[in-house]
């Protein structure tokens, strides 16, 4: 049974990148066999938490989510401040891939929503490329607000798919699937970012090496300067995780 950690105002699930996945597949069991709840997923970073801080609904959003994975090295770096490490970072993009391979085995279809027009597409291709034999019922660019809703609900609805990735950016992914998983027939809705771009390769992931080292940020800042305003809360998120430590002692 695997546990969560506080930090700041947002409960982060400590579990791998398998764990994750498995605990994703189970709902979609769950859900078929028993007609269980259904399961929001939010890919934890620290510009989640930080918003989350100034935002009474995406807190309790992210606090009502089935699984919360740990995106993001300065939310590794925080736990760790904290004497909670986590024991895996899980990016969006490699959960993303290894979900598809457990898809194609166990015959779970997945929808992709959002994303530019044209990128959810290509994402589908790269997953049929990476994950053999998944079955991506339908994509969709559609409109985060609620005005798209009932486009997005008719879509995955027809579809029959079990899985929505849902590509929107926060908050505004993880409204979307608080709004609407229950009644669009999914078992499961995944918040998941940027990850269509780089499946699409519009956006270049950081070389390995880099991504090992916690430093995936700095090359996505090379590559979109423009994200410099979202990154600068990171030394903010430290000092506020600092302070949380010391506080608790």
């Amino acid at each position: 049974m695997h546990y969560a950690v506080r930090i700041l105002d947002v409960e982060v699930d400590a579990v791998t990148a398998d764990e994750a996945v498995g605990l994703i597949t189970d709902a979609i069991d769950a859900r078929h066999g028993h007609g269980a709840p259904s399961f929001q997923v939010a890919t934890v970073n620290p510009e989640f938490v930080m918003h989350a801080r100034r935002d009474a609904a995406f807190r309790r959003i992210l606090r009502d989510c089935a699984l919360r994975t740990p995106d993001g090295a300065g939310l590794m770096l925080g736990a760790r401040i904290l004497g909670h490490p986590l024991p895996q970072r899980v990016p969006g993009v490699e959960m993303v891939i290894d979900l598809a391979r457990a898809a194609a085995t166990r015959g779970d279809r997945l929808f992709l929503l959002g994303g530019a027009p044209g990128v959810a597409e290509a994402a589908a291709e790269a997953l049929r490329r990476a994950a053999p034999g998944v079955e991506v019922a339908g994509t969709l660019a559609g409109d985060a607000g609620e005005e798209g809703d009932a486009a997005a609900l008719s879509a995955i609805s027809a579809s029959g798919a079990d899985i929505v990735l849902v590509a929107f950016g926060a908050p505004a992914q993880e409204l979307w699937s608080s709004r609407n998983l229950a009644v669009s027939g999914a078992a499961v809705a995944i918040g998941v970012g940027g990850t269509f771009d780089y499946l699409s390769g519009t956006v270049r992931r950081a070389p390995r090496v880099m991504r090992r080292l916690g430093l995936e940020w700095l090359f996505r800042l090379a590559q979109q300067p423009s994200r410099w305003r979202r990154m600068a809360v990171l030394p903010v998120f430290l000092l506020l995780v600092v302070r949380q430590r010391v506080l608790r002692r």
